[in-house]
Parts: structure tokens; sequence; C-alpha cells
């Protein structure tokens, strides 16, 4: 049995039906309210924060896969997150379960160095010192050896679906909508961006090779690193029309957060955006090195066909 603990975001449900197409077909299913996502799926319905259903959760499973997520609200990840992760690490080793925690990259600098698994943790903001308390909280456990566990490391998504994040909401919803596209402070550093069907594939089979445990590992993205500029031109290229977009200033956000609580909830990621952010899965291609990573001009094309009503291929 693989358990995914928070499974029904893109990440999660992407994990699901590459577990189930290369893996296993024994998977169980868990979140607040838990839905099937292969037929042959086992769903258990929990909130993680009470310690006895995060034991139960866990019960039986041989790995367990830590993707859950939550509404970016500072306050919230400050009060459930760490309470959730303890819990589950509790529970994995209650059961003797192998634990994959999907990180980001919040606890990284945000000074545009080249993000390596050994960089230092040095957060911006509430929300990275939250993220750096969970990943010290599984390295502990790791070098203790009281748990068998690994970290997957993304950057900032793109995708399909359900995908979240500042680049899909400026760019891909606004060309959804007709509106003009957005990008947050400067067009003209370069970015890694994961295709979140990438990101899941990869800790599956991070997951079920039993050398990857005990370490850090960045999942894989697509080398070239584009900037905002150019990454719009190849998605102008791609849905054939030229794109417009605008830069917001700093200020815009810095003014908008004083009546807005989600831009207020953003300011602490800004500085990303300010400096190339450049994310380095060199130690993921040379173990894995058949893996085939998704470039931007497919993933691009996938996402315009899932608008217009085409089926996506994942790859």
């Amino acid at each position: 049995m693989q358990t995914i603990l928070g499974a029904n975001g893109q990440i999660g449900e992407e994990l699901a039906r590459e577990l189930k197409r290369n893996f296993t077909s024994q998977i169980r299913i868990v979140s607040r309210n838990a839905k099937k996502v292969n037929d042959t799926d086992e769903v258990f319905s929990a909130d993680l924060s009470i310690r006895e259903k995060a034991i139960e959760a866990v019960k039986g499973s041989e790995i367990a896969y830590f993707t859950l997520g939550l509404p970016i609200s500072t306050e919230l990840w400050e009060k459930q997150f760490p309470v959730i992760l303890k819990n589950v690490i509790e529970a994995c080793k209650i059961n003797k379960t192998k634990l994959v925690f999907f990180d980001n990259t919040y606890m990284y600098p945000q000074d545009g160095r080249v993000l390596t698994e050994d960089t230092i943790f040095n957060p911006v903001g509430r929300k990275g010192k939250v993220r750096r308390e969970m990943a010290e909280m599984v390295l502990k456990e790791i070098s203790s050896g009281e748990l068998e566990a690994v970290i997957c490391r993304a950057p900032e998504f793109y995708g399909p679906g359900k995908t979240q994040s500042i680049t899909n909401t400026l760019i891909f919803n606004n060309l959804k909508q007709h509106k003009k596209l957005k990008v947050p402070l400067s067009s003209r550093k370069k970015r890694s961006l994961i295709w979140t069907p990438d990101a899941s594939h990869a800790a599956a089979l991070i997951g079920n090779t039993p050398d990857a445990f005990g370490q850090t590992w960045h999942l894989p993205v697509d080398k070239s690193h584009p900037t905002y500029q150019e990454f719009i031109a190849l998605t102008s290229d791609i849905y054939g029309k030229e794109l417009k977009y605008f830069v917001v200033p700093k200020i815009f956000f810095t003014l908008g957060a004083v009546f807005n609580k989600p831009v207020k909830e953003l300011l602490e990621l800004l500085p990303r955006y300010e400096h190339d952010n450049i994310f380095d899965d060199t130690k993921f291609r040379k173990r894995f090195p058949d893996f085939k990573v998704t470039d931007y001009k497919y993933g691009i094309e996938q996402i315009k066909k899932e608008q217009s009503g085409s089926t996506t291929i994942n790859h």
C-alpha cells in the first residue's frame, strides 16, 4: 500500500495516476474530503492535525507521500503545518512507513544565487520560516535514523488542471479570461518553473527507489530557465497571437497589500522575482538519466489544448 496525504490537489492527483501507471494499484487517498483518482483507490477522509487520524491514515502503508497543501495564509501555516507534519512523522514511525516529503523553495535565500540541494536555509518572511521548520523536522528524523524519509523539492509550478501558482494565475488564467497578462517586478530575470505532472512523476520515481532515501532531491525542470519575456514570447508563438503583458512594479503590490489580504500574503515571495531564480536539478538528472523532462513548448501546448477543450496529454 502506498498512501498519498493531501491527495486531491494537482500534485496529489498526478501522483496517484503515476503510481497506478507504473508502480502499484494499492493506493490510499487521504484528505479532509477524500475522493478517488483511480477506480482502484482506497479513500480515507481525515483531519491530519489529529494525531490518531494520522496514525490511522498511514496504517499498513509501505510509503506515505506528504503532498498536503494549505491556503496561502501565514497564520494558518504557522498553526497547522508543523502540527500536521509532526503527526505524520509519528504515524510513519509507529507504522514503520517510509515518508516522501514534497517540499517547496520558500526556505531558500531569495538573492539570485543558483539553488542546489546544499543551499543554506535563509527564509524571507514567516511562511518561509514555517517551511524551514518543516524541512528541518524531516532532516532531523533522517539524521537520527528513526525514520526512513526523503525530501523532494520543487520550484514554482506551471501546468494543467488545478495547478496553482503566480505564473498560472497571472499568465494562463488571464489568457483564458482574455485579460492582459501580468508579470511581477521584472520580465528580464531568468526563472525555473516545473511542469506539475513532472513533479509528481519524479516524486513517485524517488519514492520507489530505495537508495534515494535519506537525501534531498531537486525535482527536474526544463534547463532553459527563460525570462518571463521569453516565456511569454514562446506562449505567443504557440497561441498564434501577440500577447501583451504588464510588468507590475513592487509599489503596486505594497499598496495593494494594504487593502487586499491575498496580495499581502504574496509580499514575502516577491524578492525571488527581482533576481534570477534558477533551480539546479543536476543531482536528479545524473541519478535518473532516462527521465523525460517536459520542455516549455510542450507544456504550454498542453495548457492551450486544455483551455480549448482538448484532452491534456501528460508524458
